[in-house]
């Protein structure tokens, strides 16, 4: 059990898109915990001293892009699943001590769960990008009966340096190559999180193809919303962030938030502050499925 932080931050560049700290202060208001939750947007040279400020106030957090790795470093202790990621997303101070989990490769777990219903064995998934983010998918996917990885990333060095660490996985620089036969395609680039662009041309896809993109936007991201005009089973990232930040808060706190008022808080926000409708038919049932059930 660790001592309960004063404080709650996100910290990335930028942050200003992240509906974190919206489900997970509506969390913490309905646990009683009277702790606030804050995005952090920190510039590269100050991220060191900005973890020596946090560790002086006791807080604890999220990580997000571009620092998972860079936490990782920093940690002096991790947990083997962020050991074997390679990066942090979620961090805590114990008299002192930077501790460092990787709670995302859970998150993805669930999302693909709730997309598929069932991941089959030998499924083929296919890999866009070769980050932090990617190397969650690289060790929730390892645990995959029989999956095999296929990673393509626009440096070859990058997708070979990830590969590498995992049995099951090989890279592949040709685009066609790499998505055919794919049983499931994952955007883990940062493509689309700004604009409407594809990380790559939904014609490409095999007919039987899942997408999720780890990329979220109020409207789901255009790559999604176009993957599934064209008949594919398509998920943005919402998902996977609702339930690594739910594992997240286990971990701060040792019991699990109401996962019900994280989903309505966010319909709320998409409602009232981004005036979308789009997702509201999504986040509902997802607000209804959630009720008398718990997702790990």
């Amino acid at each position: 059990m660790i001592r309960r932080p004063d404080q709650l931050v996100l910290l990335g560049h930028p942050v200003s898109h992240s509906l974190s700290p919206v489900f997970q202060r509506a969390a913490l208001a309905h646990a009683r915990l009277g702790i606030d939750y804050v995005a952090r947007d920190v510039p590269p040279s100050t991220l060191a001293t900005t973890i020596e400020e946090l560790r002086l106030g006791n807080a604890a957090g999220n990580v997000t892009v571009p620092y998972k790795g860079d936490i990782f470093r920093l940690c002096n202790v991790t947990t083997d699943v962020a050991k074997r990621a390679g990066a942090v997303n979620t961090f805590w101070f114990n008299d002192g001590v930077l501790h460092g989990d990787n709670t995302d490769v859970g998150g993805f777990n669930a999302a693909v769960r709730h997309l598929l219903g069932v991941i089959a064995p030998g499924i083929r998934v296919t890999l866009l990008g070769a980050g932090g983010s990617a190397s969650a998918v690289a060790v929730a996917t390892e645990g995959w009966t029989n999956a095999k990885l296929t990673i393509w990333n626009r440096t070859e060095t990058t997708a070979a340096t990830l590969a590498q660490r995992f049995a099951h996985a090989r890279i592949e620089m040709q685009l066609s190559r790499a998505l055919e036969r794919a049983d499931l395609v994952v955007n883990a680039t940062p493509i689309g999180l700004r604009d409407e662009l594809h990380p790559v041309d939904v014609a490409l896809l095999p007919p039987h193809a899942a997408v999720i993109d780890l990329v979220y936007r109020p409207h789901e991201t255009a790559w999604v919303r176009a993957a599934r005009s064209a008949g594919h089973l398509a998920e943005d990232g919402l998902h996977m962030l609702v339930e690594q930040g739910a594992l997240a808060f286990r971990r701060w706190f040792g019991i699990d938030p109401d996962r019900r008022v994280m989903w309505r808080a966010i319909a709320e926000h998409l409602n009232t502050n981004a005036g979308v409708r789009t997702n509201m038919t999504t986040v509902s049932t997802e607000v209804d499925a959630m009720t008398g059930r718990t997702t790990h």
